[in-house]
């Protein structure tokens, strides 16, 4: 199962007032194991960036200025989506942003049943503990010491590891586990010897001998 982990970084918090993107970052997952394979892209949001939102993430406008426009690798971004379900953390922030630029580039927006939301699966999990990625970091002792800036990609990277250990740890091995195990079956049927089978009709003899011992018996239950 193919699915990808997603983060992005913006220019504000609401994409009506006018807010951009301003990097994007893809994850690919096979099977809920990274596969070693990303995406990430920085962009030109043709605006400010304000500067304490600059303080979040690091990317400032001179940074950005001569950084590709979303027009400009949309195609690379969606190719490298696909058709994958989009674990998210806050799936409807980057869902809105990525659907207001894909409409200002002429595209149609990604449908939000897509995304797998980790903030839900970790409210619902966790209810009334911190469910940030900070907060889920630290419950599943995943290490996030160079997380100076909010950036997309190493937040997907964190993401990806906090969202193996949602859904239930790292399990990997499991499949190791079973191709050993049908290994071993395989093995064991091997050494089994086929014999013919056996008549379960009673033979003349026997049946004489039961005729016996049932005349034997003294005021039998079957009898009223």
């Amino acid at each position: 199962m193919r699915e990808i982990v997603l983060d992005t970084e913006t220019t504000g918090l609401d994409p009506s007032n006018g807010h951009r993107l301003v990097e994007i970052a893809c994850l690919e997952l096979s099977n809920h194991i990274p596969t070693g394979r990303h995406y990430q892209i920085y962009l030109n949001p043709d605006r400010d960036v304000p500067a304490d939102v600059a303080a979040i993430h690091g990317l400032s406008g001179e940074f950005l200025a001569d950084k590709p426009r979303f027009g400009d690798v949309v195609e690379k971004l969606l190719e490298f989506l696909g058709d994958a379900p989009l674990v998210i953390h806050n799936a409807e922030f980057d869902m809105r942003f990525l659907n207001a630029e894909l409409t200002r580039a002429g595209r149609p927006g990604l449908d939000f049943t897509r995304a797998v939301d980790t903030l839900l699966l970790a409210r619902r999990k966790f209810p009334g503990a911190p469910i940030s990625l900070d907060a889920l970091c630290k419950r599943f002792a995943v290490d996030n010491s160079g997380r100076q800036f909010h950036g997309a990609l190493l937040d997907a990277e964190l993401l990806a590891a906090v969202y193996l250990e949602l859904i239930g740890g790292r399990q990997a091995g499991l499949e190791l586990v079973a191709a050993k195990t049908q290994s071993g079956s395989a093995i064991v049927a091997g050494l089994l010897v086929t014999r013919p089978a056996r008549a379960h009709q009673p033979t003349e003899a026997e049946l004489a001998a039961h005729g016996v011992l049932v005349a034997q018996l003294k005021d039998p239950l079957w009898i009223s």
